[in-house]
């Protein structure tokens, strides 16, 4: 069975909800260091399991370090639509708040101001919410090794609607560039 701090435990009886086994399983394999698909029906929590093992790493890095925020992202979210990585913003950031973790999440599209894109660069948050076009952006940067330095997990979230096409073939580019730097 996969141990759920209490702080997690908490907000989901609070909730009057239990782990699913994907959740569970999907906790397991982060703790593994094993890759993982998800595939689940509607309003089965997939944000909520895809998410949930960073959330409690991060909440662990944070209290062994004793530090309240970090300058590294570790978690890349991509969406194939920007829409769906703001709505996943609104979702994530629901727990966040609830448990008052801390954790800053952030989005990047192509509608992000450059003054918010410029401070991303040079403090990144824990977990940025993209898009296959966004991230071809930021791997384009000479920064992007030191960007992506502290990266530990890539969540994409429809990979379906990627198929054969051109964003499927820009989002694989991203990710053998993510590979190669890191």
């Amino acid at each position: 069975t996969t141990f759920l701090p209490p702080l997690f435990a908490d907000w989901f009886a609070a909730r009057g909800w239990r782990l699913r086994s994907h959740q569970a399983e999907m906790i397991a394999a982060q703790q593994a260091g094993r890759h993982a698909l998800l595939v689940a029906a509607t309003g089965a929590g997939k944000t909520l399991a895809g998410f949930l093992p960073s959330l409690i790493a991060l909440t662990e890095l944070r209290h062994a370090q004793g530090a309240s925020e970090s300058a590294e992202l570790r978690v890349l979210y991509i969406s194939p639509l920007k829409a769906l990585a703001h709505d996943v913003a609104r979702n994530l950031l629901r727990p966040i708040e609830d448990m008052a973790l801390p954790i800053r999440v952030e989005t990047r599209t192509g509608d992000t101001s450059g003054d918010k894109r410029a401070r991303q660069r040079s403090h990144p948050p824990d977990i940025l919410l993209t898009t296959p076009e966004s991230l071809s952006l930021l791997l384009s940067y000479e920064d992007a090794p030191f960007f992506f330095a502290g990266l530990d997990t890539v969540v994409i979230d429809e990979v379906h609607a990627f198929g054969t096409g051109k964003r499927g073939a820009l989002l694989q580019l991203g990710l053998a560039r993510l590979q190669a730097i890191r």
